[in-house]
């Protein structure tokens, strides 16, 4: 295991596989090239192995240097679990928390649960990445975030679900809409009308492409866009059709859209996943806050 002596050089490192040269990460981190050359050598020199290709133009890690980047993120979030540990333990309750979520929970649910949460640890910070469902098993993998919330994820290898919310797919519409008076929703109601869809990145897409697909119909949007606030706003405009989860969707603040459930028959419910990396020791703010999480999404479950 290497010593905090080498924290700086890990984050030297680190620059220069972000840069791709010697010559770039030096002008990001106020060193010279050379300076620079003799810091990542001489750590070579003491780990025994080289951990870059040097290239004609630029350079990029070896597959020692990949197993050490490994290690380096592994050991700088046990020390980030230790420095909450240590702060929890002298009463100052400082943290820093990382989310990756879908776009769905940034209007209401995520910015409440923050709130939640600070006003009982003042001395929290919070990062909330938006990110499709790949993208958030990517950010767990990577450690840049340290939990993730979102809808439908697509591998779960190495994601660890703390809780599964149930979420049927919502059609958006402007409130005066002939679909508002609707007692059950059917796919094909929505489908000969104008389409603002999520990109197909999105899980509220995958499921939506299935049942369509399953129905041998085509989903022919007018509007795609990889904006959840832009389909909620765009429907009011047209008479068209958007589409989102619940979670995402407001019943005191409707205004001039209103919302309701595609019938069962049609698309399955799908689910919204709250997660870790699996195995991951989590810092002491990141597990509290989970645990927040887990109790909110179940009030959520049992409404």
């Amino acid at each position: 295991m290497f010593k905090l002596k080498y924290l700086k050089t890990f984050e030297l490192i680190e620059a220069v596989v972000r840069a791709g040269s010697i010559r770039k990460a030096a002008e990001d981190t106020n060193l010279t090239a050379s300076a620079l050359n003799r810091r990542i050598q001489g750590f070579e020199q003491e780990f025994g192995w080289p951990i870059f290709e040097r290239l004609p133009r630029g350079m990029r890690l070896n597959p020692a240097g990949e197993l050490l980047m490994q290690h380096i993120k592994l050991q700088r979030n046990d020390l980030t679990r230790v420095q909450s540990q240590v702060a929890d333990l002298s009463g100052q309750r400082r943290g820093h928390i990382s989310i990756a979520c879908s776009q769905a929970l940034l209007p209401y649910f995520i910015p409440e649960q923050i709130a939640f949460y600070r006003a009982e640890h003042p001395g929290v910070s919070f990062t909330v990445n938006v990110r499709d469902r790949a993208q958030a098993e990517q950010d767990l993998a990577s450690f840049r975030s340290d939990l993730a919330l979102v809808f439908e994820p697509v591998h779960l290898v190495d994601f660890e679900v703390l809780f599964a919310l149930p979420q049927p797919i919502h059609a958006v519409f402007r409130s005066d809409s002939a679909l508002s008076r609707k007692t059950e929703l059917r796919l094909h109601d929505c489908l000969s009308r104008k389409l603002v869809l999520p990109a197909q990145a999105y899980g509220v897409r995958h499921l939506m492409e299935t049942a369509a697909t399953r129905k041998r119909q085509t989903l022919t949007p007018i509007v795609e866009t990889e904006s959840f606030e832009l389909i909620r706003h765009y429907v009011t405009r047209e008479d068209a059709v958007g589409f989102q989860i619940p979670i995402g969707l407001s019943t005191r603040e409707q205004g001039a859209i209103a919302h309701l459930p595609i019938s069962e028959k049609d698309i399955p419910v799908g689910r919204l996943l709250l997660g870790q990396m699996k195995g991951r020791a989590l810092p002491v703010a990141s597990a509290k806050f989970s645990q927040q999480l887990v109790s909110a999404l179940a009030q959520l479950a049992d409404q």
